[in-house]
């Protein structure tokens, strides 16, 4: 046999050419193709919807539902990451002090916020385009929220307008603002929230600058829910360092601007400072929000947790203090109102019910986390919520 025929014996047939051809034409972006990062392996069930127990059951149906672009979206943090998981961590650095003696079913949890009674102190946060995550989107939300009694803070990136869902469910609704540089925009955004019942105006002020390397390393196909923001010079930003200016030029003067526009509590939201606080009191705010954005705003930044009690001294009492990022569980609730919180907000955690089974996931996740505070609070001994106090907990911060 000649060295023609060893080279085409040893060569690559037409059927493997045509196949190697076809796994490389699939791995394509131009075809929006979806590849799979995580196969089930040799347990190939996942649990039914009566079988959750814990919001963290709810997760895996979640990110088999959705396309992989859409479960980063809602997963990712920024850069590192190091935010995102300190978090988290950070429920670890504080431990409950069990004293029993309350039965379960006479636990109190009912509180009052600017006026309005809540059965709960749970909230919902505000996160964006949640149509991604469901055909309900919002409205699915703010079905379940009304359900459970639960207050809803709409983001301002909502995947529908904001007067549609209020019309969608009877349950309170605050609305979130991203606010623009023109004051136009925000008059009437602000305005046309009002006008259809919005009870607090919530102001984000962090998530300047971030952007997220997940989503730079993971080649997303069949079109992502949001542009990868790479960091990259911009050749017409108004700064030396030619960053986009996105949000970069907030400054404690906008709620001088905003607040006239206001007719109801107008709060802010991404404080991690008790300097921070004090500088909204001086404008005239009516409650802040301690939160790092669930870890997407600046790398390498505290959890929201650990700078907590910061804040609530800073504030002494003058006006409410909520916190959002990382929660998960009843028990990291009530670690929050120990350490002075008024009210804990659910981002994430909503998410994923609402993604795993649609309206009714996003009921069963609050219910869950109201369920697992009331038993929290009978291992505390604490029957209600103005009975928890620091003395429940004992902290190890880092």
């Amino acid at each position: 046999m000649g060295k023609s025929e060893q080279r085409w014996r040893r060569g690559m047939s037409r059927r493997k050419a045509l196949s190697g051809l076809a796994s490389f034409m699939a791995a394509s972006p131009l075809l929006h193709a979806q590849r799979d990062p995580w196969p089930l392996g040799p347990h190939r069930r996942f649990l039914g919807f009566d079988e959750m127990r814990d919001v963290f059951d709810f997760e895996p149906i979640f990110r088999a539902n959705v396309p992989l672009a859409v479960y980063d979206y809602t997963a990712h943090g920024t850069e590192s990451e190091f935010t995102l998981y300190r978090n988290r961590d950070a429920f670890d650095w504080v431990e409950l002090i069990g004293r029993g003696g309350v039965d379960p079913a006479a636990i109190d949890t009912s509180t009052e916020l600017f006026g309005h009674a809540m059965p709960s102190p749970i909230m919902l946060a505000p996160t964006a385009r949640q149509r991604d995550l469901h055909p309900d989107g919002e409205l699915g939300m703010h079905r379940a929220a009304t359900t459970t009694g639960t207050t809803m803070i709409v983001s301002n990136a909502s995947s529908l307008p904001f007067t549609r869902i209020a019309r969608g469910a009877e349950g309170p609704l605050w609305f979130q603002r991203y606010a623009t540089r023109e004051m136009e925009p925000n008059r009437v955004a602000l305005g046309d929230a009002q006008e259809v019942g919005a009870q607090t105006i919530v102001v984000t002020i962090d998530q300047q600058a971030s952007y997220y390397e997940r989503d730079l390393h993971v080649r997303h196909t069949g079109g992502a829910p949001r542009r990868v923001t790479r960091r990259e010079p911009q050749p017409d930003a108004p700064n030396p360092y030619r960053v986009s200016a996105g949000r970069l030029w907030y400054e404690w003067s906008l709620f001088d601007d905003l607040r006239p526009m206001c007719e109801v509590p107008m709060l802010a939201k991404g404080i991690l400072t008790g300097d921070g606080a004090k500088k909204c009191l001086e404008r005239g705010v009516d409650g802040v929000i301690v939160s790092n954005h669930g870890g997407r705003a600046l790398d390498y930044g505290p959890s929201s947790l650990e700078v907590l009690e910061e804040v609530v001294e800073a504030v002494a009492g003058r006006v409410p203090v909520l916190i959002d990022s990382g929660f998960r569980r009843g028990s990291d609730v009530l670690k929050a109102l120990a350490l002075g919180a008024d009210a804990v907000c659910l981002g994430r955690a909503s998410r994923w019910g609402l993604g795993a089974f649609g309206e009714e996931g996003a009921q069963r996740v609050l219910e869950i986390v109201n369920a697992e505070l009331r038993q929290a609070m009978a291992f505390a001994g604490v029957a209600s919520l103005a009975e928890i106090d620091r003395s429940i907990v004992k902290t190890n911060f880092p």
